[in-house]
This record gives structure tokens, C-alpha cells and sequence, in this order.
């Protein structure tokens, strides 16, 4: 099946973040702060929006430097 990276869910991203070694640090208002100690800056999550569009998607893998094919087997294998 093929999978792209539209109408993803807010629980399932969590899931990949938490997969990926990210702690969620903090909540601000409708956003989520996840971090790594490897990473320059945090990956922001906004709450309020699920699913998660497409471009955040793809902004917070180039954040923790991963790509879309790692995300699509994860999506795959869940």
C-alpha cells in the first residue's frame, strides 16, 4: 500500500517522535516541545491541528534528520 505524508494524526506522530529517542519537554498554549540532545532545535508540534499538515511533517523530519521514506515504513509497520 502506498502511504504519503497527508492527513497523518497528531497520536501517530507522537508515536514516531517517541520512536525516534524525542522527549516531549513541554507544553505552551497549543503547542508541544519535543527534543533530543543531538538535535540544534526542538521539534514544535501545534495541538490544535490533527491531522498534521503535510509541510510540518516534513520540516520536523529535517529538524531530526530523517527522511520520508523512514517515516512512510514506520506509518507501514504500524
Amino acid at each position: 500500500m502506498k502511504h504519503s505524508l497527508k492527513n497523518i494524526p497528531l497520536k501517530l506522530f507522537r508515536e514516531y517522535l517517541k520512536y525516534k529517542g524525542l522527549k516531549h519537554i513541554r507544553s505552551n498554549g497549543g503547542h508541544e516541545v519535543w527534543s533530543r540532545s543531538d538535535l540544534f532545535r526542538p521539534v514544535v508540534l501545534q495541538t490544535h491541528i490533527d491531522p498534521i499538515p503535510e509541510f510540518i511533517i516534513k520540516n520536523n523530519l529535517r529538524t531530526i534528520g530523517e527522511n520520508t521514506r523512514d517515516f512512510i515504513e514506520f506509518i507501514e509497520n504500524h
